[in-house]
């Protein structure tokens, strides 16, 4: 990550002197300009600056979409998907102004087909309000990133999260989407069915491609079971091999974990302030089995095994719903028990993925490398499919400190390249990540130009993001 690559690019201030013109016209008080609208649909959640919208709609239909669209397409000014603000690498930021689309009021539920587990959603919608309103059909969407993020959002950053090592990232639950395009229509990317051979898979092209290619107006999602009998347990260990090596032994017995977390000694040492528990602070495993009243003991009983042989501490699981929402509610809270190690400095969040026979070397090398230049910097991993998070903590007025954080972030997204691995294995590219897209890709990014410039020949559709166009 680089400030120079969070450039400010050329404004098309006729454009948008109209544009904002026809949707005030259209739309009254649901198009705002207001100065602290547009600050709130900027980026907050990095140490990016924020590069304000000109406009805010606060869209409630695919026609309002659509009608935006096309006065934006008319014009050549930039039209920015917004669902809740919590993408981590400059998603959000309107980098040649523009208009940011709103869609939290388009947040229903369109269609549950329980019989074939999916369902179809606007994009507004967030993980946690869409598994309310399913809790009742015996149904849950799995995809679980730390924030309570908006499905559409999660959708173009192609999202996962502590369930991925079971269920999946995005990728493999978006059945289809519809989406506006740069000439104002609406496409429909897939039908229900499980599976096809129809043409270009379209799906996954709007699937993490950061609202570059259009807007999201639906999404159509894979639904799962929720299992009769549900377990999780901790288990601490004297080394990160040691608690890697029980996450490549668990794998490869083909034992169906649901989440397998790996926190190191100083998020441990974080969680256990910040939540109020009282765990070893030590490399920790949390984990979760899904399952039936028969599966779940057997998986925790042989997973106990496994521990034991790396040296781990007892496996300490329990099938009490209560205990195990503080457990999860403790991993999903590490960014804000993270920031509260020293709530005076700024917190850059970066993450990279390797295969997971690296694991271990990646996450030993980062923490040696964290204490050789005294950084800040707790750990925390998607350990089942070697994805892992740094949230660097750092005094964003220094101009040295910034210095050693973005030559600290230049160095793990090396590493995890040297790996085999990959820059981000869930944040998405967005501002932060252009320069390593380059190196992981090679000429790969010349060919998403191509596709870029076919379905956005002016370049609307959140310019500045991914790669830098031309």
């Amino acid at each position: 990550m680089a400030l120079k690559d969070a450039k400010t690019g050329t404004r098309n201030e006729p454009g948008i002197s109209a544009v904002l013109g026809i949707l005030k016209q259209s739309f009254g008080e649901r198009f705002q300009t207001g100065q602290s609208f547009r600050e709130q649909h900027a980026h907050t959640t990095t140490y990016i600056p924020p590069q304000l919208p000109d406009g805010v709609l606060f869209a409630e239909s695919a026609d309002d979409v659509k009608m935006a669209v096309r006065a934006c397409a008319a014009h050549r000014v930039p039209v920015i998907g917004f669902g809740t603000g919590s993408s981590l690498e400059g998603q959000v930021n309107a980098v040649n102004g523009g208009i940011s689309i709103d869609f939290s009021r388009m947040s229903r539920v369109l269609e549950v087909n329980a019989e074939d587990l999916d369902c179809t959603v606007e994009p507004g919608i967030t993980r946690e309000a869409l598994n309310v309103h399913l809790r009742d059909t015996g149904l849950f969407f799995p995809i679980d990133p730390g924030a309570n993020a908006s499905i559409g959002g999660m959708a173009s950053t192609r999202a996962s999260g502590t369930n991925a090592v079971r269920y999946g990232t995005m990728k493999d639950n978006v059945l289809a989407v519809t989406a506006v395009t740069a000439n104002g229509e609406e496409i429909r990317t897939a039908r229900r069915a499980r599976k096809s051979s129809a043409g270009y898979d379209l799906t996954r092209l709007f699937v993490g491609a950061e609202g570059t290619l259009g807007i999201l107006t639906s999404v159509t999602l894979r639904l799962q079971a929720i299992p009769q009998k549900i377990a999780g347990g901790v288990c601490a260990f004297p080394s990160i091999k040691a608690a890697c090596d029980a996450v490549i032994m668990t794998i490869q017995m083909g034992i169906p974990v649901a989440r397998i977390e790996l926190l190191d000694a100083v998020q441990m040492r974080a969680c256990n302030a910040y939540s109020g528990l009282s765990y070893a602070e030590s490399p920790t495993l949390f984990l979760e089995f899904h399952g039936t009243d028969e599966t779940v003991p057997l998986q925790s009983a042989a997973f106990a095994e496994i521990a034991a042989e790396c040296g781990g501490s007892e496996f300490l699981w329990t099938a009490n719903a209560e205990e195990r929402t503080k457990l999860w509610k403790a991993r999903h809270n590490a960014y804000f028990s993270a920031r509260a190690l020293a709530p005076g400095l700024a917190a850059l969040s970066t993450d990279v993925c390797v295969p997971i026979s690296r694991l271990a070397d990646c996450v030993s090398e980062t923490q040696a490398d964290i204490e050789e230049h005294g950084l800040l910097g707790p750990i925390v991993g998607h350990a089942g499919d070697g994805n892992f998070h740094v949230l660097l903590l750092f005094d964003d007025k220094s101009a040295g400190d910034i210095a050693r954080a973005e030559s600290f972030v230049e160095r793990l997204n090396r590493r995890a390249l040297d790996m085999d691995g990959t820059c981000t294995g869930e944040h998405g590219i967005g501002q932060g990540k252009m320069a390593f897209l380059e190196q992981e890709l090679g000429g790969s990014v010349d060919l998403m130009r191509q596709v870029k410039q076919a379905l956005d020949p002016d370049g609307i559709f959140n310019p500045g993001k991914i790669f830098h166009q031309g």
